[in-house]
Parts: structure tokens; sequence; C-alpha cells
């Protein structure tokens, strides 16, 4: 028998452990901004889904598997939310492309928001001591203590330079910058262990370009950098000059923590109800898309008094097509793409003119796009084979998009059409490729259970990611940027041909060489492409005729008082289809409301 343990010393180890975890708490939340915390609690909710997974999805517990898919999405929004920083922006990435995920992970991750509460003002002056050896009234004549708004990032303050401009300054949260490198290391463990250990799937590939991009995101100065070679890109484009607008960088006033630009009054792109006024538009009451539900407060912030007297020309068609044309001219003539296009970091205002009086007046609109954080550039070889993906697939070219697919270690060329136009693509059968329609076991018109629809999935995810050594990374974040702007069109009833307008921007790149000079473009004919770009051109007569009969039938359905879906609604229920028939997934409205 063993002795028994003195009561005083378990006592004494007692108070001991207690008050070292006490102390090795408080540090890690005064001194380290939590970090170790942050990172345990995401290896133990990771922990958590490893072995969920594990011990739960197997096919004798099918009728479990969509109550492990809930626990799992709980417990990730939990840890997104709970964590803050970088785990929204990857939660949102995410979102942004959850239309083939389970159905509570659609749902779950259409209500994540990069809001938070602003931090306390002498936190700020503290960020500014330390930046410029000033407190912000001493480096501007006036400076609101209280932020505009607010992100998990930075925060955003009024002020007034002495010179009398107006201007917006973009403060970084003090902690972010303590946390991202344990925020990162722990995303390349996680990643790691999926792929190796839990899933079975190749994710890691893509961790060191994503963690180097979120690294470039917190830098204020390379976000300068970004906004001024925007704004020079723009300026250079007779299609797109005065139309867009980039906020003028003040360098004077910004470092790598602190940014301040020109202050812009305007209508987000968000506030779809003021924008509906300011273009004399009624808008679907119930507009679909990623962005149909976003209801933030502090990014609605009504119709600024500049405004009160204006109305915009050419209403929303006019605002889709310059957005539509501006991030198509980023993709397939300039290569450095804004990966970030969503709806609160689009501002509408009217182009400045000398106007002012009374009266409603006509203008203009002017597109004003905020947020240069988050760029990626695009390599030429990969920007001319992405154009010429375009081209292909809307001329059916399956040689070309078989060459390009395989170059890129891909093996689903169906399935990588359809996510790059966002609408299903049925590569010909004759051509090598499977029909999308046929599921796994060969039997078409098999009803699967939820353990093989995931079983399913994850075969085409496996046999679509080939080579991953050899796929673009640059895709992931187009990828992002087309799903985004797809959800602005679709939110605003589908005022544009977004497909034809993105396709004839990559055709045309074909054609051009892109020589930077005062003549237009069209004096850089490229005669190998010319002839191409004709019959292109021929082949968009029929999306034409799709696109306005779907114009013609929303605006009947409206008459009617019947549900007013647009040409981006027809292509989601398309999707829809698609999911169903490929991976047997059910994929819910929801799903485009993240």
């Amino acid at each position: 028998m063993l002795p028994p343990f003195p009561r005083s010393r378990l006592v004494k180890r007692t108070v001991y452990t207690t008050f070292g975890l006490g102390a090795a708490y408080f540090a890690d939340t005064e001194l380290n901004a939590s970090a170790v915390t942050r990172n345990l609690r995401t290896l133990w909710t990771c922990a958590l889904i490893s072995a969920d997974y594990k011990l739960n999805f197997t096919p004798e517990h099918a009728d479990r598997i969509p109550a492990i898919h809930q626990r799992v999405a709980d417990r990730m929004y939990n840890l997104f939310t709970s964590n803050g920083g970088l785990y929204i922006k990857i939660g949102q990435a995410i979102g942004a492309n959850a239309a083939l995920m389970p159905a509570p992970f659609q749902q779950k991750f259409a209500r994540l928001f990069d809001d938070a509460p602003q931090i306390p003002y002498p936190t700020i002056a503290r960020v500014f001591q330390r930046e410029f050896n000033k407190s912000p009234q001493e480096l501007f004549a006036y400076f609101d203590e209280q932020a505009v708004a607010s992100a998990s990032v930075a925060q955003v303050h009024k002020a007034r330079t002495w010179d009398g401009d107006w201007v917006a300054v973009k403060v970084q949260k003090p902690d972010v910058g303590r946390q991202t490198s344990y925020d990162l290391m722990a995303f390349r463990a996680v990643m790691w262990a999926f792929e190796k250990w839990v899933f079975d799937l190749p994710v890691y590939f893509a961790v060191d370009f994503i963690s180097s991009h979120l690294r470039a995101e917190l830098d204020f100065i390379s976000e300068a950098s970004n906004a001024q070679r925007t704004a020079t890109l723009v300026a250079s484009e007779p299609r797109l000059a005065g139309k867009v607008h980039i906020p003028k960088v003040y360098p004077e006033y910004s470092t790598k923590r602190v940014l301040t630009a020109e202050w812009i009054d305007g209508v987000r792109l968000s506030d779809r109800e003021a924008l509906g006024r300011v273009v004399g538009e009624k808008l679907p009451e119930t507009g679909g898309g990623m962005f149909a539900d976003t209801v933030h407060d502090e990014k609605k912030n009504g119709i600024p008094e500049s405004m009160h007297h204006v109305k915009l020309r050419g209403g929303m068609h006019a605002i889709m097509h310059t957005m539509v044309e501006l991030f198509s001219a980023q993709m397939f003539d300039w290569g450095f793409v804004h990966c970030d296009p969503h709806p609160g970091n689009i501002i509408i205002r009217a182009r400045p003119g000398s106007s002012s009086s009374s009266k409603t007046v006509l203008r203009d609109p002017q597109l004003v796009l905020l947020d240069h954080g988050l760029y990626v550039t695009i390599r030429p070889t990969v920007k001319r084979q992405y154009a010429s993906l375009w081209r292909a697939l809307l001329t059916s070219n399956w040689d070309t998009i078989r060459d390009v697919t395989e170059s890129w270690g891909v093996g689903e060329a169906g399935l990588f059409a359809s996510a790059v136009l966002m609408r299903p693509v049925k590569v010909d059968r004759a051509n090598g490729s499977s029909s999308p329609a046929e599921n796994a076991n060969g039997d078409p018109g098999k009803e699967l259970n939820a353990y093989e629809q995931s079983v399913r999935m994850k075969e085409r995810l496996k046999r679509f990611l080939v080579d991953t050594d050899k796929m673009p990374k640059e895709l992931i974040f187009l990828g992002r940027n087309m799903r985004i702007v797809q959800g602005n069109n679709q939110s605003l009833g589908s005022p544009v041909n977004r497909i034809k307008i993105t396709a004839y921007w990559a055709s045309r790149s074909l054609v051009t060489t892109h020589e930077r000079s005062a003549r237009g473009w069209w004096a850089h004919l490229d005669a190998r492409e010319l002839w191409r770009d004709i019959l292109f051109r021929t082949a968009m007569f029929s999306l034409d005729i799709v696109f306005w009969v779907s114009k013609i039938r929303q605006r009947v359905r409206a008459l009617l008082g019947l549900t007013n879906g647009g040409f981006e609604d027809e292509l989601e229920r398309s999707v829809r289809g698609f999911a169903k028939s490929t991976f047997g997934v059910e994929v819910g409205p929801g799903a485009f409301e993240g």
C-alpha cells in the first residue's frame, strides 16, 4: 500500500500550479497579444475536428454525417470569430468558395463578416507615438478620436491635414503584428495535418503563397504602393480613366502601420437602398448573390450631403459595367489584381465637376476602389494562358482548353472550366473528358447518401488537382476576385452580362501587344490573333441572346409580381444543378450569400 500523500504538499502544488498558469496566461495576454492562447485554441479545435471525422465518418454511420458537418462548421466559425485578426480573412476566403461545401458550412460562413469592436483612443495615440513620435493632434489639424469603421485588423479615423484636406487614417491594431507569425505558423501546421492525416487532400501546396500575401496585406507601405500603381494604370487606360478613382495616398502621413488617404464621400455598394435612390432605379427586393443580406450598419452610411441633388447617369448598368471592365483590365491587361472587391470596399459617387445647384442634376457615376492591401501579380505566361482559356471556353476550342489545363496540372477540364466561368461547362467527351453528369460509380441516376456524396467529392477533387506543383498559385486569388464580382452583379439584379464583358477583355488582350504609348489599343494589333478574335466575337452573339432573353424574362416577372431573378441568379441555379450532378451535393441558395 502506497503511503498517504501529505495534504499540505498537495495544497502547495495546487497553489503553485494555479499561480504559474495564471502568470503564464497574464503574460501571454498582456505581453504577447494572447498568441499562445489563440494557438492552443486552434490546435484544440482542429484536434476535435480531426477526431470527429476519423471516428464518425464511416459508411455505417452515413445518417450521422450531416450532424458531423454541423459540429465542424460550428467549431470553425467559433474559432475564427474568437481569434479574429487573420482568422477572419481565412474564414472569408472559405466563405467566398463555400458553394461546394456541406450545407452547414455554406450557412455559417455566409455570416462571417469582418467587423470588430474598435480599440480605445489611448491605444491609437500610442501607435502614432511609436510611428511618428507625435500624437494624432500634433500630426493633424483635426483628428476624430471615434473610429468611423473598425475591422479585425485595423480601424479608420477621419482627420484633416494642416493644408485643409480631409483624409481617412487607417491604423493597424497593435496586437495584429504580434499575432501574425503565430497565426501563420498554426495555419501551416493545420493544413499539413489535414493533408497528411485527416482528409488526404492536396491543400498544403498553397500555404506559402497565401501566407506571404496575408503578411503583405498587413504592410501599409505596400498597400500605399499598390494604390499608387493602380491609380497610374487606371489613368493610362482610356476606357477607365475618369470612370474609376483610386484615393490619393499621403506618404508623409503613412508608415507600415498607419495609412493616410484621401477621404471619399459617396454611397457604398453594400447600401443597395441608397444606391437605388441615386441612380433612380428600384432594385429587386431580395437581390441574390454573396452579398444579398449584408447588413453592416457602419457600411450603410446612406447618401452624403454632396449627392442629395444628384442623379447618376446610366443606372446600375453603368456602375457594374465599369466594375467588370476594371477587374478584367487588371486580370488580362495589367496582371495586377485587387483580390478583395467586396461591396464595403467600393464607393459610388458622382464624377467630380463644377456643377452645384439646389435642383437635381444628372452626373456620370464614378467607382472608387478602396483597400489595396491584397493584390496578386500574375506572371505574363499565366496571364496569356488565362486569357486563352477564357476565349477557348466560349468558342468551344477543346484543344486549347486541354493544353492549358494540362500545363497547369489540372485533371478535370470541365470542372475547372465551370469554376473559371462561374457557370456549368461540359467539355466535349470526344476530347478525353468525362461528362460531369456521370457519378463516381457510373450510375447517373443513383441517389447518394451523405457518406457517398463526401467520398465522391473527395475523389473528384483529387482528380482535379493532379499536379499541384504545376498549378499557378495566382488562380487561388483570381477565383476569389471573380466570385466576389459575380456576387456584386447578382446583388444588384444582374444589370450586365459579366461573362461577355470579361471574355471581350480576355480576347482583346490576346490581340493587342499592350505597349504603353499615346496611341490606342487598336494600334498594337497582333495579326496572328485577329482572325480568332473575329470568330470569338461571332460566338458572343449567342451569349448576348441568352442574356437579353433573361432580362426580358426578369422584366416580365417583375410586372407580374413574381420572384425577380436575373441572369446571375439563373447561372447560380445552373451551378447548383451542376454541383448536384457532378458531386451529388445539394447546394442551397444561401451558399451564394456569404
